[in-house]
């Protein structure tokens, strides 16, 4: 996936002896270009490291290793590795394109998944609620919405963990076949591949269940 470069005027340079430990999840709350043509704006004295656009374009705005101005005011934070000094410094800020009430894309969210995983590989950042969080963690009081409820928080982690999410109607036909004794519970789980070894002692299973002699 590829990342486009384009530089915003508003950034720190450096991070005064400090590495990124989190990233903060935002929502433009604009659409494209506008929210791009804004972060670069040098009367906005905002910016994000990187910008997600609904197509799933990646723009990065600020090198990692410089302080981007995202999350600069802190007002009734509640969150844990906050030490009394500017986020920013410590921080790496995703902006997406879009409205708190808004759900990301399909490509927006394949795009935002890749950048975690790159980022998490690059400054070794835990998977974690307390290492990637919304802005709202930091501001509660401006930034209660962003980046907004419907922002993918399960899907996300999950994803990232490699934490396989299954299905209801899934789980239920397990659920059935355990009680119906097909299968054991603690050998087999819903999201397997069945070999064709597995469906043959399935099939056998049910025959002798019917009274066939096998």
């Amino acid at each position: 996936m590829e990342i486009l470069q384009v530089v915003s005027p508003n950034f720190s340079t450096g991070r005064k002896g400090r590495t990124p430990i989190a990233i903060v999840n935002h929502i433009a709350a604009g659409s494209f270009p506008g929210c791009l043509t804004w972060l670069c704006n040098a009367q906005a004295q905002a910016s994000a490291h990187f910008l997600i656009t609904r197509q799933g374009v990646i723009y990065q705005l600020v090198q990692d290793e410089d302080a981007a101005w995202h999350c600069g005011i802190v007002n009734e934070p509640d969150w844990s590795l906050y030490d009394g000094t500017n986020p920013n410094r410590y921080t790496i800020g995703i902006e997406h394109e879009g409205f708190p009430d808004e759900p990301l894309t399909e490509p927006q969210y394949q795009a935002t998944l890749w950048l975690h995983r790159q980022l998490i590989a690059k400054w070794g950042i835990p998977i974690d609620t307390d290492h990637i969080i919304g802005h709202y963690r930091i501001d509660s009081v401006n930034r209660p919405n962003c980046p907004g409820p419907s922002f993918p928080w399960t899907r996300l982690f999950n994803d990232l963990k490699g934490v396989v999410e299954v299905p209801e109607w899934m789980q239920k036909i397990m659920d059935r076949s355990v009680a119906a004794g097909l299968i054991e519970s603690e050998k087999h789980s819903p999201t397997e591949n069945a070999t064709k070894w597995f469906c043959l002692g399935i099939a056998l299973k049910v025959l002798q269940i019917m009274g066939r002699d096998v």
